[in-house]
């Protein structure tokens, strides 16, 4: 074989391999066509897959929607039922506020009559107690009179006691004449006597002890007299405190006889 031929029989080889390749790159970009279709599909399938599920979340949504209607009418069905109860209640009201109504026109009757009882017995405890005043106003008119007839009797007494101071005084008087009387005789008969001197200064101290002896009886006789007033107003403090004692048993009395009459009535 010739130069010639080999290079012909090389570009032949040559032309052939690369027809071969030009035929193996046609076949790969066939399978790249082939996976782009695979690729395709799978993509339209995986679309037709999202779309049914998304058909059928709309009709989830819409068997939701049209749940939540009925729910929604459920709702409304039971706000009317409510407003039903809800009306009847206010009418169970309105007719307990009128029973409530009624009641309290009742009560406020029965206030009436007992204010009525009140002021009927009230005008006759006024009336007693009017009664009562006027017999204590009488009482006390006559405490009063008792008061005078006895300031009387104690100034008729204070006049007595005077009366006797007067005549105690005065017999002191007759019995210091008398020793007067005495000492001047006395006098005259010592001015006889050497020793009558000694003997009419101890006359004198005698007398003046007994003259201190009646001073003291004296004083004690008024001391006498000043317990005898106080025993006296002692004595009219206690009729003061037991007639006082009279008042409140009358007053009680009183009051005992009213409440009989009232439960009589």
């Amino acid at each position: 074989m010739d130069h010639g031929e080999k290079e012909r029989g090389r570009g032949r080889g040559e032309r052939e391999r690369e027809r071969e390749r030009e035929r193996e790159r046609e076949r790969e970009r066939e399978r790249e066509r082939e996976r782009e279709r695979k690729r395709e599909r799978e993509r339209e399938i995986k679309n037709d897959r999202g779309r049914e599920r998304e058909r059928e979340r709309e009709r989830e949504r819409e068997r939701e929607r049209e749940r939540e209607r009925e729910r929604e009418k459920e709702r409304e069905r039971e706000r009317e039922r409510e407003r039903e109860r809800e009306g009847e209640r206010e009418r169970e009201r309105e007719r307990e506020r009128e029973r409530e109504r009624e009641r309290e026109r009742e009560r406020e009757r029965e206030r009436e009559r007992e204010r009525d009882q009140e002021r009927r017995r009230q005008r006759g405890i006024e009336r007693e107690g009017e009664r009562e005043r006027e017999r204590e106003r009488e009482r006390e008119r006559e405490r009063e009179r008792e008061r005078e007839r006895e300031r009387g009797r104690e100034r008729e007494r204070e006049r007595e006691r005077e009366r006797e101071r007067e005549r105690e005084r005065e017999r002191e008087r007759e019995r210091e004449r008398e020793r007067d009387q005495e000492r001047r005789r006395q006098r005259v008969i010592e001015r006889k006597s050497k020793r009558g001197v000694k003997r009419e200064r101890e006359r004198e101290r005698e007398r003046e002890r007994e003259r201190e002896r009646e001073r003291e009886r004296e004083r004690k006789r008024e001391r006498e007299r000043e317990r005898e007033r106080e025993r006296e107003r002692e004595r009219e403090r206690e009729r003061e405190r037991e007639r006082e004692r009279e008042r409140e048993r009358e007053v009680e009395r009183e009051q005992e006889r009213y409440r009989e009459r009232e439960q009589e009535r």
